[in-house]
């Protein structure tokens, strides 16, 4: 409890007041008639009571002052001692029965977790509202907060602060002056935020007796954990809403990211020699470029690697190709003519298809030497494809044979995602339009809905050894993130759906080898509760029973509720008052 200080003159009054009630005259009556300031006296014990045993429900941070009476203030008061000498009840005998409301509301950007006293004519009703900000379930640090009081037949109250006393706590005080039910709403308007929280109707009493005479005491389940509002915002913690929705059931499977076919090469040389540098060497994840130079080849004297040899291999090849053409036209026409015999057609055709073969095959080396505008001494290395260099297994001045492999290059702009589906999951797989994946060393999951992806091929046969059948999607990699040869384990979705409660897989908790979520009841207070799991989508699960949807779970630091469940007085159970 706060030490309050009061002045000398009100001292005096409540030591009179203690007189009077050791005395035991409690009768109202009485007093007006023998003392007609003893009713005033009792309203002023009364009052400084209120505020003792509101404060002694409030919350103490840091040593807060709580809230200082205003001159507005006191100029109720005096109303209310006025009040109390035409006859209404004086509020000394309220004793220190628990009258407190709790209430936890959430907008779309904030959570308010909110305790005051029940209201009373006259009497003040000190709020503790802790406000969190949803985009990080951290303290709202700064803003203004207002209280208004509307309907039930009465004027508009309005009651504000400018700024929390603590990070996160607000403390405006509420003076109710009519005793008739009213609708609360609180307002906050800081840090870019404008949230308003509907506390629902919430009763003006006459006075503190009738509070604890009509007043039904809010019940706590036996199970619940405690676990304090600045605790939460010292964590990494979170809340999600349980909702109703569609989750897309699914098979198991294991899988591996891989370059599309046509998204990976391997370059080797084409000719034996030295290999030269051109600039800064290549080195494993460098980015290339589509017909950039590499490095070049400085051919071995006479091995016919030049680009002279090159070029007059193609035009050899190219005239061989047209001479056979020619042929092979002349042939036909004598075949119709019935001048030949059918074979010496099919031999000029098949002349002519190898020639061709030939042609194209001294085309490519041409080109591949050339580049286009590479023209120099030595054979130009090109990238033939935009992507990453995956390895470099040469360097310079290496001699090289013809054939020895050069570089890798691998585009990850998009990925395979290579899935082995089990012979005996084959039958479920109706229309499998995606998939849903881990990776080691990735908190999120990653699904090929959200990445752009789409079914490449299912495999028409099975593995003899491992029994399985290959799946592949293509998606596209996120921020190139993603690497070629991990091992991931796969979801395929099947093509069929179910309706049920959804919640963050991380909200469920292996607690000694059951599932278990942790219920937000109230802003402060938890329950833990066995769950019984459906299907998983993705990041999300299906609840086939032990959370309703509305509800909130704690979708990050359930293990750090766990704890002050195990441990209350380690875990500061309780506020300090």
């Amino acid at each position: 409890m706060k030490k309050i200080i009061l002045p000398g003159a009100l001292l005096v009054l409540i030591f009179l007041a203690g007189c009077s009630d050791h005395n035991g005259d409690h009768s109202h009556a009485h007093e007006t008639e023998s003392n007609p300031f003893h009713g005033a006296i009792d309203k002023v014990v009364s009052y400084f009571k209120g505020i003792m045993v509101a404060d002694d429900h409030s919350h103490n941070h840091d040593n807060e002052s709580g809230h200082t009476a205003t001159a507005d203030e006191m100029d109720d008061f005096s109303g209310i001692v006025m009040d109390d000498e035409q006859g209404h009840d004086s509020h000394d005998d309220h004793g220190g029965g628990d009258t407190s409301i709790a209430i936890t509301h959430f907008t779309e950007t904030t959570e308010l977790f909110v305790e005051f006293p029940a209201f009373v004519v006259g009497e003040a009703s000190p709020f503790a509202a802790h406000l969190t900000r949803l985009d990080n379930f951290k303290p709202v640090a700064a803003g203004r907060v207002t209280v208004t009081l509307h309907g039930g037949g009465a004027p508009d109250e309005i009651f504000s602060v400018s700024a929390p006393g603590t990070a996160g706590i607000f403390r405006p005080v509420v003076q109710p002056r009519h005793p008739v039910t009213r609708q609360v709403t609180l307002r906050l308007q800081g840090e870019g935020l404008d949230a308003v929280h509907e506390l629902g109707q919430q009763t003006v009493y006459p006075s503190q007796a009738v509070v604890l005479a009509e007043m039904e005491p809010q019940e706590t389940p036996e199970d619940t954990i405690s676990y304090l509002k600045e605790q939460q915002w010292q964590v990494d913690f979170a809340l999600t809403e349980a909702v109703l929705g569609e989750l897309r059931a699914s098979i198991q499977a294991t899988g591996t990211l891989r370059p599309r076919a046509d998204g990976e090469v391997y370059l080797s040389a084409t000719s034996a020699g030295h290999l030269q540098r051109k600039g800064s060497f290549p080195y494993p994840g460098m980015q290339v470029e589509r017909g950039q130079l590499l490095a070049t080849i400085a051919p071995r004297f006479g091995a016919g690697g030049d680009l002279a040899t090159l070029k007059a291999a193609r035009d050899k090849a190219r005239s061989e190709y047209q001479l056979a053409g020619r042929e092979r036209s002349r042939l036909e026409k004598l075949w119709k003519e019935k001048a030949i015999a059918r074979y010496r057609l099919h031999e000029a055709e098949s002349a002519e298809t190898v020639a061709k073969a030939e042609l194209d095959a001294a085309e490519r080396r041409y080109k591949q030497s050339m580049g286009g505008k590479h023209v120099g001494s030595g054979i130009p290395i090109l990238a033939p494809i935009d992507g990453l260099l995956a390895r470099v297994d040469v360097a310079p001045g290496q001699y090289l044979h013809e054939g020895d492999l050069l570089f890798h290059i691998v585009n990850i702009d998009r990925l395979w995602l290579e899935a082995r589906i089990a012979e005996a999951d084959i039958g479920a797989l109706q229309q499998p339009s995606g998939a849903w994946f881990t990776l080691e060393g990735f908190e999120q999951s990653f699904s090929t809905f959200d990445l752009d992806g789409r079914l490449v091929a299912l495999g028409g046969t099975i593995d003899p050894v491992s029994r399985t059948a290959p799946l592949i999607f293509e998606f596209k990699n996120p921020g190139q993130r993603l690497r070629t040869g991990m091992f991931a384990n796969v979801r395929v979705y099947t093509g069929q759906t179910a309706q049920g409660v959804m919640i963050p897989a991380s909200a469920v908790f292996d607690d000694g080898g059951q599932e278990v979520v942790y219920v937000m009841l109230g802003g402060e207070s938890f329950q833990r509760r066995l769950i019984r799991l459906g299907i998983r989508d993705g990041d999300r699960v299906q609840i086939k029973s032990g959370v309703e949807a509305g509800e909130y779970v704690v979708s990050r630091g359930a293990y750090l509720v766990r704890l002050a469940s195990a441990s209350p007085a380690e875990a500061g159970h309780g506020h300090a008052h």
